[in-house]
């Protein structure tokens, strides 16, 4: 198994693909999909590659900039997310810095869940995220 990777400039139409069909596929509005970040900026390039074969599945999808690595997980709640996150810092022997959203309950668009997550990831990293500028529409 292994996700797909989609390139960062590609991220937002990505997250509006990915809501398009929880849309038009799930009409519980449950999670329908999670947005998982992660730090990988202590793990070396290799063992990131082979742990997202060994872990993600071929409908999860990876967008990163550097070291900052954000995975869509469909079909995917919060709990589902704290599992794949655990499967990598167990892979890498070492805690992650992580935080997740989930489509609908912490946004309805691509540049809501973005800015929850980027808001998060600060409060609790102290990283700003910067490369997540673009989705503000301010």
């Amino acid at each position: 198994m292994a996700g797909v990777y989609f390139g960062f400039d590609n991220f937002k139409q990505l997250l509006d693909l990915t809501i398009g069909l929880a849309q038009r596929l799930d009409e519980n509005r449950a999670e329908s999909f999670t947005l998982l970040y992660c730090d990988f900026s202590k793990v070396e390039q290799s063992v990131i590659d082979a742990s997202l074969k060994e872990i993600l599945r071929n409908s999860d999808a990876i967008v990163n900039d550097k070291a900052d690595y954000f995975f869509v997980l469909p079909y995917t709640d919060k709990y589902g997310a704290q599992i794949v996150k655990k499967m990598f810092s167990e892979f890498f022997a070492q805690d992650l810095h992580s935080h997740m959203v989930s489509y609908p309950i912490d946004g309805e668009s691509a540049e809501t869940l973005v800015l929850e997550l980027r808001d998060g990831v600060s409060a609790q990293h102290q990283n700003d995220l910067r490369c997540l500028d673009s989705f503000n529409p301010y």
